[in-house]
């Protein structure tokens, strides 16, 4: 079983407004994460949010997710992703982590992970987009209790770093799924990629 962990309880302090609820094409940045997600081949998808984040949970309500409320959001990126893998069950085998500011990672792209792992069964399995690493990342539950250390406003790249051997990347050459939509200016450039 692959779980689906999309992270969606930043405070979006440089945006200036939820970033999660931005429009992408008509809906919520947060659902369009969330459709593509179930759309690729996870078995389940866990949306980590801000604690009774009412309207994040609203944007998702008609998707069958799972939504994992994080009442210690505030303290960085660290709470968020501890509080999904500490929400999957005994049965889980790898779960794959997702931004939800990247609306440009596709399907295809995590299945390619999936695929991977699968056939692999290495610890960590990343992107490569036009020679930079990126997200989505995909962990071997062997990972788990490191991802489960992680402290402070960061995410898994200690993790990642750690131990570069036991890292299999896949290359892809599109760069546009390293944007994130962190500020305003980050938002309009994407705006422009989405019409092109």
């Amino acid at each position: 079983m692959i779980t689906g962990i999309i992270l969606a309880a930043g405070s979006s302090l440089r945006m200036g407004q939820p970033k999660q609820l931005l429009d992408w094409g008509g809906r919520p940045l947060v659902h369009v994460i969330a459709a593509t997600a179930l759309a690729a081949a996870l078995d389940e998808v866990i949306v980590v949010t801000a604690d009774a984040d009412a309207a994040v949970a609203a944007a998702l309500a008609n998707l069958p997710i799972r939504i994992v409320p994080n009442p210690r959001a505030g303290e960085g990126q660290s709470t968020s992703l501890r509080a999904g893998i500490a929400a999957l069950s005994t049965s889980v085998e790898a779960a794959l982590i997702l931004l939800s500011d990247q609306p440009f990672v596709t399907a295809a792209i995590i299945n390619a992970l999936i695929d991977a792992w699968r056939d692999r069964r290495v610890p960590i399995v990343a992107p490569v987009f036009a020679g930079v690493r990126g997200n989505p990342v995909l962990f071997d539950r062997s990972v788990f209790a490191e991802l489960l250390t992680i402290e402070g406003d960061q995410g898994a790249r200690g993790v990642i770093a750690r131990d570069p051997a036991r890292v299999h990347l896949i290359h892809f050459d599109d760069e546009r799924p390293l944007l994130d939509i962190d500020t305003p200016e980050a938002y309009t450039r994407a705006r422009r990629l989405l019409d092109v």
